[in-house]
């Protein structure tokens, strides 16, 4: 059998969960996938994949085949590519997983400026406060706010970011202005869900630490949700400084404890492997890495 085409189907059923639609996709039948798939693993002596007749996943083994031919495949297109145009330069689809609250005009500038920049580079963004399996959901590039990055992934660092206590001047003309952490236990405090950050620890100018209480009051999974209930003025909160940094400039909201650094959080460039780097990630790691000049 073609090696390199069962190399194709493979890539294609892992990416559909099913040897059914990736047969309809590549014009053959399911049991011709089956078979390609087969041929693989008795080429490499190794089962790739567990199956039955509801659901596939792929072994251990599967995984690093997986990502090994992806990107084989992926270069011998760029290859081709090449070939027929004589350069090697960013294009096609890039796609890109980032937390929610990165939908803030700092970053769509960003990206703005990129697709003006590079106009053969189409972005297919996804948005989730989860931590996406770039191999198994076909993601290139993942950016992950982290201060402990996955070990078995490609990182790179882009920037520091720094999160904000906050509250909306109305919440404060009506509860007060907390001035200590002693102070800010009183109040009540909207927190993300996804992580705990009801007790944090927090680092005064002079250099000295100590353990800020927070009384939860409403807990929510949206970043971007959680800034708006601040600015409704349901409590004090707890924001990236990227989400926040106009409203507090304008008077929208007020920064508390301004003496203390809250939590700071590493950005990161994620990817799986950078033997086959292909140009338009490369384009887009260079683009950020200018931009946030860590």
């Amino acid at each position: 059998m073609d090696t390199l085409f069962s190399l194709k189907v493979f890539r294609q059923v892992v990416q559909n969960g099913s040897f059914t639609r990736a047969a309809d996709q590549l014009g053959i039948s399911t049991a011709m996938a089956s078979k390609h798939v087969s041929h693989l693993e008795n080429t490499v002596q190794a089962k790739l994949l567990h199956r039955n007749s509801r659901n596939l996943h792929l072994t251990e083994a599967g995984e690093a085949y997986f990502r090994q031919c992806s990107y084989a495949l992926d270069t011998l297109d760029t290859a081709a590519r090449i070939a027929a145009s004589g350069t090697d330069k960013p294009q096609g689809v890039l796609r890109i997983a980032m937390p929610q609250w990165f939908a803030n005009p700092r970053v769509s500038g960003w990206l703005t400026e990129y697709c003006r920049q590079y106009p053969d580079v189409s972005l297919d963004l996804q948005l989730s406060n989860r931590h996406v399996d770039l191999i198994a959901e076909g993601v290139d590039l993942a950016l992950r706010v982290s201060n402990d990055p996955n070990p078995a992934l490609i990182v790179k660092p882009l920037a520091d970011i720094e999160f904000y206590l906050l509250a909306s001047p109305d919440y404060l003309k009506r509860h007060g202005t907390p001035n200590t952490p002693e102070e800010m236990s009183h109040h009540l405090a909207v927190l993300p869900s996804y992580t705990d950050m009801s007790n944090i620890e927090i680092q005064h100018s002079d250099g000295h630490t100590e353990t800020l209480s927070l009384n939860t009051y409403v807990r929510c999974d949206s970043t971007l949700m959680t800034g708006q209930l601040i600015r409704e003025g349901i409590g004090i909160g707890y924001q990236p400084a990227w989400c926040t940094e106009k409203d507090i400039h304008a008077g929208k909201l007020v920064k508390l404890l301004p003496d203390y650094k809250i939590h700071r959080s590493r950005l990161y460039a994620v990817y799986v492997d950078r033997t086959f780097l292909s140009a338009k990630v490369r384009s887009m790691i260079d683009f950020l890495s200018e931009k946030t000049a860590l």
